[in-house]
């Protein structure tokens, strides 16, 4: 049985504490945030779990042997490092940390003390977005010729952190999960209009090695929610609808093929495939319980999280790539080829541990 704290909660803590509290496995122990009104309606809500403003008294706990950690991502990396030098294995929601530097000394610290430190990439654990890696991998839709993904709603504005930093991290995680490479390189455009310097509106490009490239669309000005992502192959085509309620994946067997020889202009047209739509059954499971007992799992067998800290860097590194091609106007920003396959690279860090 594993003493589980949730600190913050605000939005996503709640989430985290629920499905904790569902599994056999642990026990929530501590809830902590800054808050005394929110901790107060979750004592009324929980009065079994103590409560604590003071994030000192989770680390010095030594009844509690794992942190789930949901709050702004400025905080994420100190309190990460603070509960890993503890003893304690941490589940940290995206993105992992503010850079690849401060990613990079919590994957350090995780792989010397052999805890487990996973990042909260909840779309990886959907049995939806598993359906879909599992369908490129048949070769159903053909070779990828690119993904397309749009993340729009009105709000919610972050202070800290601009809409790419807050909404791009899921499609980034979920292109990197189904692929199962990273690009090459990205560009990135996009525009602050509410607040000075923080971008609410952005476009991102990951282009692949073998040619390929994703479009990620994310969005605080958009008068729609829409969480929406298409894949278009050679052979078919397939929409990842997340709103839909039930039939969230539509394959379309569609499809242009190019002549294969032709003599003269005139003999040269293209062939439009038009075929059936179906969508597959799925069973509906919520992904976030999936992640918490995949945390759980790790802990006792020490096996590799499919939302590692390695996970978490890379994504980490796609951001911090694309935001330097957002303040250069757009161009494109090359990522380390070395980071693509494997384990990103631990390297020696002018942070302190």
């Amino acid at each position: 049985m594993h003493n589980i704290a949730v600190v913050g909660c605000g939005y996503w803590g709640p989430n985290l504490l629920r499905n904790f509290r569902s599994l056999t496995k642990c026990n929530v122990k501590t809830i902590c945030d800054l808050n005394a009104d929110r901790l107060n309606h979750m004592k009324e809500l929980h009065p079994e779990i103590r409560t604590t403003t003071e994030f000192k008294e989770v680390v010095q706990d030594p009844k509690i042997d794992a942190v789930a950690i949901a709050t702004p991502v400025f905080c994420h990396f100190d309190m990460a490092k603070q509960c890993l030098l503890a003893g304690k294995h941490v589940l940290v929601e995206k993105p992992m940390a503010s850079s690849v530097e401060e990613c990079n000394i919590l994957n350090n610290i995780a792989v010397q003390r052999g805890l487990t430190l996973m990042v909260g990439h909840t779309f990886v654990y959907s049995p939806h977005v598993r359906k879909i890696k599992e369908i490129i991998q048949s070769g159903e839709l053909g070779n990828i010729l690119y993904i397309s993904s749009r993340r729009l709603n009105l709000g919610l504005f972050q202070k800290d952190i601009n809409v790419a930093w807050d909404l791009a991290p899921h499609d980034v995680s979920i292109i990197l999960y189904i692929c199962e490479e990273g690009p090459i390189s990205v560009n990135c455009q996009g525009k602050a209009h509410l607040t000075e310097e923080i971008e609410d509106v952005t476009n991102m490009t990951l282009n692949f090695s073998n040619g390929g490239f994703a479009t990620i669309q994310s969005s605080w000005l958009d008068p729609h929610k829409i969480r929406e992502m298409k894949i278009v192959g050679t052979e078919k085509m397939l929409v990842y609808d997340d709103l839909e309620p039930i039939e969230k994946i539509k394959i379309y067997d569609k499809r242009v093929n190019r002549p294969p020889h032709y003599d003269t202009f005139a003999e040269f047209h293209y062939s439009y495939h038009y075929g059936d739509v179906y969508s597959p059954y799925i069973k509906q499971i919520e992904p976030l319980k999936v992640e918490c007992k995949h945390f759980l799992d790790c802990i006792e067998t020490g096996s590799k999280s499919d939302s590692s800290g390695f996970e978490g860097q890379r994504v980490v590194e796609i951001l911090e790539a694309a935001l330097r091609s957002l303040k250069d106007g757009g161009g494109k920003v090359n990522i380390h080829d070395e980071n693509t396959d494997g384990p990103p690279t631990i390297i020696q860090s002018s942070i302190a541990l």
